[in-house]
């Protein structure tokens, strides 16, 4: 029903925040309320989650974080609240790492889930995320890796190929240099 909302932090609770938009105040649940900043501007991405016995809006910083969680909520047995854990003490490109790379002990060590639940997200989301957000660095470099993504891309390659070779390249290089770097890995 809403995309995002831009405005106002005015509570910050261990569950939830508020947001004021335009004089009316958004109770959002969120991964961690004290990524937030008390009377500080933002735009959190929503997504209103409507069940028989439940109506609620949840927010997120960007919109991989709430892909993420819509992802995560896919999965049999796991539902906003064990997703949530996931996201408020793991970065969205953390969590796709260690789905990716079949890390089922990383997962596990959130709140709520077990051997289950951790080998089920892998099976079901394994080589299915993709996202903005660079799965190799810190927000440095997000376009030049997903250049070179799209390059290979074009001569052929496959996700499941690239995500193992993406994250053994050095971020700093060059576009040209990563693609080269990336094509003698994938021709091992």
């Amino acid at each position: 029903m809403y995309g995002y909302i831009i405005g106002r932090v005015t509570k910050i609770t261990p569950k939830y925040i508020i947001q004021e938009n335009n004089g009316i105040g958004y109770i959002l649940i969120v991964p961690n309320p004290y990524n937030f900043k008390l009377n500080e501007d933002y735009k959190i991405y929503t997504y209103q989650y409507v069940r028989e016995d439940q109506n609620d809006l949840y927010g997120f910083l960007s919109d991989d974080e709430k892909e993420l969680f819509l992802k995560l909520i896919s999965v049999s047995g796991i539902g906003p609240k064990s997703a949530l854990s996931i996201l408020a003490s793991g970065s969205v490109s953390e969590v796709i790492r260690a789905i990716e790379s079949r890390n089922d002990a990383y997962l596990r060590k959130f709140p709520g889930i077990g051997t289950k639940a951790s080998q089920q997200i892998i099976l079901d989301l394994k080589g299915k995320l993709t996202f903005t957000e660079d799965l190799i660095s810190d927000g440095s470099g997000t376009s030049k890796m997903s250049d070179v993504e799209e390059a290979l891309m074009a001569l052929g390659y496959g996700k499941k190929e690239l995500t193992k070779v993406l994250s053994k390249l050095d971020a700093n290089k060059e576009v040209g240099d990563l693609i080269k770097d990336a094509l003698k890995l994938l021709a091992k």
